[in-house]
């Protein structure tokens, strides 16, 4: 197919796919992709905001902020993508939102330690593989990843995007 009549979403999704083809590695990033960008959002969350922002609602703050400016990103490329991201982000803050309540820890610990967990999974992802992250090309693989892993819930489920 013509590199010409391939939506920016689908070449994005191509590259990214060209450093992930081992199935370890493939592996690996279902499920540090989705750690990571808990530990990502949770971080931010834990960062305080100003006490009027803090008064509209417990859901505003740094985390969510992120989300809308990602969001913004993912519907350039693909609303239909940008649904799932926002379902998919949804399901991580009411998580975060029980980590917070219930962890021994404070989130930010919590999501400190997931997060080294999961770059040392994904660089052993990596190694594995033989190839190095697309991030480290491209800084946007790193929005990317996400919905890489999401595209394939969207073909199984016979979904366009």
């Amino acid at each position: 197919m013509s590199t010409a009549l391939v939506s920016p979403v689908q070449r994005l999704l191509n590259e990214y796919a060209e450093s992930h083809q081992n199935p370890t590695n493939k592996l690996v990033h279902w499920v540090c992709v989705p750690l990571i960008m808990f530990s990502i959002l949770g971080l931010l969350w834990s960062v305080p905001v100003p006490a009027a922002v803090r008064a509209v609602s417990p859901w505003l703050n740094w985390a969510t902020l992120v989300m809308v400016l990602a969001v913004v990103y993912y519907v350039r490329l693909s609303g239909r993508l940008a649904v799932g991201m926002v379902l998919v982000w949804l399901a991580m803050a009411l998580a975060l939102r029980v980590v917070q309540a219930q962890a021994a820890l404070p989130l930010w610990a919590v999501c400190v330690i997931v997060f080294v967990l999961a770059w040392v999974g994904q660089f052993w992802g990596h190694q594995v593989e033989g190839k190095k992250p697309s991030f480290l090309k491209d800084l946007q693989f790193l929005l990317i990843g996400p919905l890489w892993l999401l595209h394939f819930v969207y073909r199984r489920l016979g979904w366009r995007y």
